[in-house]
């Protein structure tokens, strides 16, 4: 195999500016242009300029140093996306603490034991949505700062307006060394407690520096924030590329909003996660049917306008840059984008490496693959065909957990992902499933659900698969139906006709398979998975040991049913 990549002398990295110092930079060139445009829920949009970040930022700061906590403190940030949950992450290291991010969706046994294991002294509560299902975790010892947009009645807690007017802010340009502890990340978990990754400025740093040289990005790109703050994904993407590079940052307001939102932005960046994609595109087509889409788009001049209209409704006009990332995105969701004109570019990393690890670059796309890895990245794989990944931004560790540290970051400095994996000839890398996926039915076959899955996802009548068998004779698919589809169910004839969709379905995949493969059945769930329901993880990749633990106790009834399509819609 090519080594496009070869090994990097760390020393390369010196040059680079902290985040703090390629904030201050910000601060002084860009200081009256806009920064973050946030809506707010009466319908008010606020433009915050650069000025204005550096003002809260210093003022939030100085409280936190009033505070006298020990240096290097834990301050924990739980809040829907908004400006001020990255001006409080500013505020965090100007003081000289390390932020500790949580996800917004997490109930309080969930918050608890974090918490609790990152040490945090102080918690920022912004937007939340079930704050009632969260207050418990939180700890009555742990301080709490309330964001603008928090839910009513958090008592013994500091307003942040208070703070901006009690406040005077800190003078110059406090930095932090790069190699002192940035933040604490702790895994979104499809199993178990979720596990702290700790990063260090240098890792930002060279985020910051590399993905914006990667994406040609600069003070006149624009993107928009509704993916978790709390991932890295969103973090390195979005928030650390604008502090070195200086765009324009929307934010979502809700979910009911995020149309308009979307438009408002006109982003010429745009990253999504595949459920994403899945439901943009399902609005698509309550607009315009899929039959008279396709008879459209095989009218040259009409092609031309649709596309026009379609990516202009959705707020695409402007793109310049379209990324898909955190799970795989069907070869199907890619084509159907790539036919309005919107060429989505897959990528490819872990919290382990900071979201820096393999991008698809412009004309290097593949169908199937996540691209070639990035500068500075060395990829390989094990004689077991695990994905080992040396990357710059690689973790310092895990926290507390030295003995599950040395299991992932082995002596040479490579990541073991847990993820199987190709490289073909052009460095291009394919993701084939995750080692403990793979499943051995009760014929001692070997399965990997992961390319199956694929496969069945390209169906308009899909939403959500996931492939199961563990000691089944063969494997079957749990599917959850797309909106679309559930609005046919009321219709016996609208049924029918998907019964017949899916038999065929399962007929043509099969006949791609080897035998040990072979679906018995598709078995069609009424509940889809969300995050709600622990089905799903906070950035939507589906908890598959949560999923068939659910429905196990009914594998061997659907698997000898005898029927190629079953009905569990109760």
């Amino acid at each position: 195999m090519p080594d496009n990549n070869p090994a990097y002398d760390d020393s390369i990295f010196d040059s680079y500016l902290t985040p703090l110092e390629a904030f201050y930079e910000r601060e002084d060139k860009q200081a009256d242009e806009v920064c973050f445009v946030q809506p707010y829920p009466d319908g008010r949009v606020e433009e915050i300029t650069w000025k204005e970040v550096g003002i809260q930022a210093r003022k939030m700061a100085a409280y936190l140093q009033s505070l006298q906590l020990e240096s290097a403190s834990k301050i924990a940030l739980i809040s829907s996306n908004c400006a001020h949950w990255i001006i409080a992450d500013i505020a965090i290291w100007m003081s000289g603490h390390v932020s500790v991010p949580l996800y917004p969706v997490l109930t309080a046994d969930s918050i608890r034991p974090i918490l609790e294991h990152s040490e945090a002294k102080v918690i920022f509560v912004g937007k939340l949505e079930a704050w009632d299902g969260m207050k418990a975790g939180i700890a009555d010892e742990i301080s709490k700062i309330t964001l603008p947009m928090c839910p009513e009645g958090i008592e013994d807690a500091v307003s942040w307006s208070s703070v901006m007017e009690s406040c005077a802010p800190i003078s110059g340009k406090p930095n932090r060394f790069m190699e002192e502890l940035a933040t604490i990340v702790y895994t979104s978990g499809t199993t178990g407690m979720p596990k702290g990754v700790m990063h260090s400025f240098r890792n930002l740093a060279v985020v910051g520096e590399l993905t914006a040289v990667m994406y040609k990005t600069g003070p006149d790109d624009r993107m928009l924030s509704y993916l978790p703050l709390a991932h890295c994904a969103e973090r390195a993407a979005l928030q650390v590329n604008q502090i070195y590079r200086g765009f324009r940052v929307y934010f979502s307001n809700s979910l009911e909003t995020f149309a308009d939102d979307l438009r408002r932005a006109r982003p010429t960046l745009f990253f999504a996660v595949p459920r994403i994609w899945t439901k943009l595109r399902q609005r698509v087509l309550q607009q315009v049917p899929e039959k008279k889409l396709n008879l459209l788009m095989r009218i040259p001049f009409v092609s031309r306008s649709i596309k026009k209209k379609l990516t202009t409704a959705l707020g695409f006009d402007q793109l310049r840059i379209t990324l898909s990332g955190a799970a795989p995105l069907s070869t199907s969701m890619i084509d159907w984008y790539g036919r309005l004109g919107v060429n989505i570019l897959e990528g490819y990393a872990m919290s382990e490496n900071f979201a820096y690890s393999h991008s698809t670059k412009f004309g290097e796309g593949r169908i199937g693959y996540v691209g070639s890895s990035n500068l500075h990245v060395v990829c390989k794989l094990s004689e077991q065909g695990e994905i080992l990944i040396k990357s710059p931004c690689n973790m310092i560790g895990y926290y507390k957990e030295p003995e599950l540290t040395a299991e992932v970051l082995d002596e040479d400095g490579f990541i073991h992902t847990g993820d199987k994996g190709e490289i073909d000839e052009k460095n291009r890398l394919k993701i084939t499933g995750r080692i403990k996926d793979i499943f051995k039915t009760s014929k001692g076959k070997y399965v990997a659900p992961a390319p199956i899955e694929d496969r069945l996802m390209k169906n308009a009548y899909v939403e959500q698969v996931c492939v199961a068998g563990a000691n089944l004779a063969q494997p079957i698919a749990l599917i959850t139906l797309s909106e679309p589809a559930q609005q046919l169910l009321a219709d016996s004839a609208d049924k029918e006709t998907m019964e017949q969709n899916f038999q065929r379905l399962l007929t043509s995949i099969n006949q791609q398979l080897d035998k040990h493969e072979n679906m018995s059945c598709l078995v069609v769930l009424s509940e889809s998975w969300s995050v709600e329901n622990n089905m799903m993880t906070p950035t939507l990749k589906i908890k598959r040991d949560q999923v068939e633990a659910t429905y196990k106790d009914r594998f061997s009834q659907w698997a000898q049913s005898n029927n190629k399509v079953v009905w569990a819609l109760h």
